[in-house]
């Protein structure tokens, strides 16, 4: 029998048919009619953020996480502009987000009413799409299209803009209306035939090339083709880079295994790009931080880029052959027309070019005993999700990735504050397995008041801070490119044993090596959330380094020598 329901408990029953159960938010006027009717579905989980920015990386570490989308809410104006910078982390790392905002009365849009913003105008550019539901017979199946568009093909975040007079009208509950796929932007998120055109050219070139290259990229993690990617490697003896977004795509112990390429990538993968003759792109966007001087990226190399966007084709590096299609089926058909083979010759060639890692501390407590000992604390099975600076690429470089899709950040939009909230949201993606967010003390400040969410939620994330006193990265290009003028680096930092126990969690303070270990293990035991304090060297650099326009031909491995003195 039909029921007549308030907008607000369809939008609750559409967001549970999708098959939601958790949603990161925070209540306001133009969204209070759905939070009066959240109580009355007990299998929606709201989770109060302290900012709405924390809901968006909350829902969008959730995606991450679970391979479904993530759901965040907030009301109209400041609500609705807080997810922002959110909304763009998950845009640009294409991240499957719906966000709901609450939007004043119809009546009262374009008169400048209290909280009244044009978010449809502000996220147009950062979605998948939105769009304002102006009556409530289109709600159910604006929810319904929200999660087709961000989930389908290329997946990305949705924005549904839902008026507060909307959420209180009333009409008969239809129930299980089905999405119409004749709408022009849902045909477009269609994904391409599995066996594209070009796969037998593909093959050849794969056959005939000398010196080949695996580049994997995150469409190897968002097409759950982690299987397939090795096969394909161990198939033709061909080495598997990895970048940022695609670490934890292939396993780093593997012997095929190179490491991470571009401005912080390792010298012996950037020089086995350079000397290469065909490399082989698996969703990945080529962007300027893993090409450097796209004048001089792989000049000798023939690219065969596989994505499933057709956008992306060409559209940074020149191509041989580009192959449309998720990578899981491309990759499968791919596998049946290549022939076995070996790359012996090439990949001792490659092991020439590895040189001892600069030492970038001198002394102390390094990156790389952390991160070995939160290794071995969880046996090396947890999700990192890291914040951005340069902690990030010694997380990227220095943690042994075994287990897909354990590792997680935002790379294209480079957001700071990132880890703390997206990680809340991988803990409930990933109930048993321990989640670690590892910040610097400038990102960490950015959403530290998310510990209080963790309390009230008991969401057992553990969180490192690599304490160096400096916004690392800005610092060190400071350093290299502008004079060592340290203008606006210098950050203070509270006592975060003190913070933490002011919140009611486990803290600690570690400055030596040798209590790493321990205090890292007490805190993974813990079965709530947890804060390590890692106090590092200040001036520690990333090693090596592209400079700004440079090519990956020439990186900077070390500390400049300093200057001759005469006798």
């Amino acid at each position: 029998m039909a029921e007549s329901l308030t907008g607000s408990q369809i939008l609750c029953r559409a967001l549970l048919d999708q098959g939601v159960d958790v949603l990161f938010g925070y209540p306001g006027g133009a969204i209070m009619p759905f939070y009066h009717a959240l109580p009355e579905y007990a299998g929606l989980r709201h989770v109060l953020v302290r900012h709405e920015q924390a809901a968006a990386h909350a829902a969008d570490g959730y995606a991450r996480a679970s391979g479904r989308a993530g759901v965040c809410v907030a009301t109209s104006g400041p609500g609705a502009t807080n997810l922002v910078t959110g909304l763009a982390t998950a845009h640009m790392d294409n991240s499957p987000v719906v966000a709901i905002t609450g939007q004043v009365p119809r009546a009262m849009m374009g008169r400048d009413a209290f909280q009244e913003t044009d978010i449809i105008g502000i996220t147009q550019s950062i979605t998948k799409h939105n769009r304002l539901v102006e009556d409530i017979e289109e709600l159910e199946e604006a929810v319904k299209e929200a999660f087709y568009v961000a989930q389908e093909g290329r997946p990305g975040p949705v924005l549904i803009d839902i008026p507060k007079d909307v959420q209180n009208q009333k009409t008969e509950w239809k129930g299980g209306q089905s999405v119409s796929r004749s709408a022009g932007h849902l045909e477009s998120t269609a994904r391409p035939p599995d066996r594209p055109f070009g796969l037998e050219e593909a093959a050849r070139l794969i056959a005939e090339a000398q010196r080949p290259l695996i580049m994997a990229g995150h469409g190897v993690l968002l097409s759950n083709a982690y299987g397939e990617l090795r096969a394909l490697a161990e198939r033709t003896g061909m080495p598997v880079i990895t970048t940022l977004l695609g670490i934890s795509g292939f396993p780093e112990s593997h012997p095929l295994h190179l490491g991470m390429p571009g401005m912080h990538g390792e010298v012996h993968v950037n020089r086995a790009i350079q000397q290469a003759d065909l490399i082989i792109g698996l969703g990945l966007r080529f962007d300027d931080r893993v090409t450097g001087n796209l004048a001089g990226f792989a000049r000798g190399a023939k690219v065969i880029h596989v994505d499933l966007d057709p956008s992306e084709i060409g559209k940074n590096v020149p191509v041989a052959i580009g192959l449309v299609g998720d990578v899981r089926a491309v990759l499968c058909s791919l596998l049946d027309a290549v022939a076995a083979r070996h790359c012996e010759a090439w990949r001792e060639e490659i092991a020439g070019f590895v040189r001892p890692r600069q030492e970038a501390f001198r002394g102390g407590l390094t990156p790389e005993t952390i991160l070995d000992s939160i290794d071995d604390a969880t046996s090396g099975r947890c999700s990192i999700v890291s914040d951005v600076g340069q902690h990030q690429m010694w997380v990227a470089k220095l943690f042994r990735y075994q287990h897909p899709n354990s590792h997680i950040t935002s790379g294209g939009l480079g957001t700071m504050g990132f880890a703390v909230p997206a990680a809340m949201g991988v803990a409930l993606a990933r109930p048993d397995e321990p989640v670690w967010a590892i910040s610097g003390d400038g990102g960490f400040q950015m959403n530290m008041q998310e510990i209080a969410t963790m309390v009230q939620e008991g969401i057992p994330v553990k969180m490192a801070i690599f304490n160096n006193g400096y916004l690392g990265m800005v610092r060190q290009w400071q350093q290299f490119f502008h004079g060592k003028r340290y203008s606006a680096t210098p950050i203070w930092s509270p006592d975060y044993v003190r913070l933490a126990e002011a919140y009611g969690i486990a803290g600690w303070r570690v400055e030596s090596a040798d209590q790493a270990a321990s205090v890292v293990r007490e805190a993974t035991a813990e079965s709530g959330p947890a804060l390590v304090e890692f106090v590092i060297e200040q001036e520690a650099n990333v090693y090596p380094m592209i400079p700004p326009g440079g090519s990956l031909s020439e990186p900077i491995e070390g500390e400049p020598a300093p200057p001759l003195v005469p006798a």
